[in-house]
């Protein structure tokens, strides 16, 4: 990220195999920044496409130079993208949006005058999503009320990446430096004065979505894990109480033998009960495992995104761009 302010607001697009959107969107958030200010940036990130997004992402900044691109040298994911783009961005304000148009370019104009107002976070949350299907759209609530629960800090329902950062707080964010990156949770960590707007999100124009069930999955237990120790406390409470189970039934069987002329019950009873505490036991080093992974990648310190190329921008590394 450069420490010299080139323009008052840069707008923050990551895309993956979005060849049928990026001239519409292009010309659709230019003119929402053409009615506030002349000195403006898009920055269109390229998250490894392979269906000739790249090509229009040139040719938009060959008509207009202040339409900018990098391109990622791999599809790293939605969250490193943002990375990628925000480092690089100018402007006094950087608003970060999708480029499938379910984030409307027209809030813009309002996100800005929140911003104008004093508000150094500006999140649009989505309160109706009618073209999603049902089970994504009631995955989404679950999430999000699991995380506040899990994480101590409250989410509200709906937000997304579709936000506008000041300056100040877009240089607290950057200096997260950990591989687990879940934006909409970091942003509630920096204590700037927050701004909500709400919006009900269209439909996507072209193509489909690029995140799968699997792909939201992911960045669920991303976000829960990188965020809380929760689950290993749970994983603890749970190991307590199968072991007084197991100790319980264990005085079941020594009462029926010692005091009683019944007969002890058989294999069968045994094997259920330590089939279900070996489950629960993996179950529990499933979760220690996920973070003891999680303190790999940390400690490795590799990239979190490579650029293969940029347009208007300089290449610097990630590890270059410290702010």
């Amino acid at each position: 990220m450069t420490d010299n302010h080139e323009c008052e607001l840069s707008v923050v697009i990551p895309v993956f195999n979005e060849v049928d959107n990026i001239a519409e969107l292009r010309s659709e958030v230019a003119a929402a920044l053409d009615s506030l200010t002349s000195s403006w940036e898009i920055i269109i990130v390229d998250d490894g496409s392979n269906d000739g997004t790249w090509s229009l992402i040139e040719n938009e900044h060959r008509a207009d130079k202040r339409v900018r691109g990098l391109r990622l040298a791999c599809n790293f994911g939605h969250q490193f993208a943002l990375l990628a783009g925000m480092r690089h961005a100018g402007g006094r304000a950087v608003i970060t949006m999708d480029g499938d148009f379910q984030h409307p370019p027209a809030l813009i104009t309002a996100m800005v005058q929140y911003w104008h107002d004093g508000c150094g976070i500006v999140q649009a949350r989505r309160k109706g999503n009618p073209a999603a299907p049902f089970l994504k759209r009631l995955s989404s609530r679950w999430f999000y009320a699991l995380f506040s629960l899990l994480s101590g800090a409250r989410m509200e329902p709906g937000l997304a990446d579709f936000r506008l950062l000041d300056r100040r707080c877009l240089k607290r964010i950057l200096q997260f430096g950990e591989s687990g990156l879940f934006w909409r949770g970091i942003v509630q960590l920096t204590g700037f004065k927050s701004c909500l707007i709400d919006y009900d999100a269209p439909a996507r124009r072209h193509g489909r979505s690029k995140y799968s069930l699997l792909k939201m999955t992911n960045l669920a237990w991303t976000a829960i894990t990188s965020f809380s120790i929760i689950p290993l406390r749970l994983a603890v409470i749970i190991g307590g109480l199968t072991s007084l189970m197991a100790f319980g039934e264990l005085l079941y069987v020594l009462y029926v033998r010692l005091f009683t002329n019944a007969a002890v019950p058989g294999w069968a009873s045994a094997l259920s009960v330590i089939s279900f505490l070996f489950g629960v036991l993996f179950i529990l080093l499933g979760i220690v495992g996920e973070y003891v992974g999680r303190i790999l990648v940390e400690v490795r310190g590799r990239p979190r995104y490579i650029l293969s190329e940029a347009l208007g921008l300089d290449e610097v590394s990630d590890r270059e761009q410290v702010s």
